[in-house]
């Protein structure tokens, strides 16, 4: 599970990742990312959305995604914020699917 200090929190650091971040969309999610050049550990937001599905839908995908951003944390340059953005997809999608999207794309933006 993510800790505290590894999540955003407050909107406007969500507004600011998602306009001036750069993209990255795979089948299921998009990622967006921006470098603060701050010294410090990276930080995960996460936008899943009613169509996504129902509350029990919405609270399990995001359950798989917060775990697999704790895996990828490591890798993740320090002073990144990222965002993920659940598409419709991403309800019926299978765990390793999901994944490898998160981790080709935070390789290919965050690392």
């Amino acid at each position: 599970m993510l800790a505290r200090p590894h999540r955003l929190t407050r909107g406007g650091d969500y507004k600011s990742v998602v306009r001036g971040g750069g993209r990255c969309a795979g089948g299921s999610i998009v990622t967006y990312v921006v470098h603060s050049g701050e010294h410090r550990e990276a930080r995960f937001g996460f936008i899943v959305s009613k169509q996504v599905g129902g509350a029990v839908v919405r609270n399990t995908v995001r359950r798989r995604l917060k775990a697999i951003c704790a895996e990828a944390l490591p890798s993740v340059r320090s002073g990144a914020d990222i965002v993920i953005r659940a598409l419709p997809s991403s309800a019926t999608a299978e765990f390793a699917d999901l994944r490898s999207q998160v981790v080709r794309c935070l390789e290919k933006r965050a690392s």
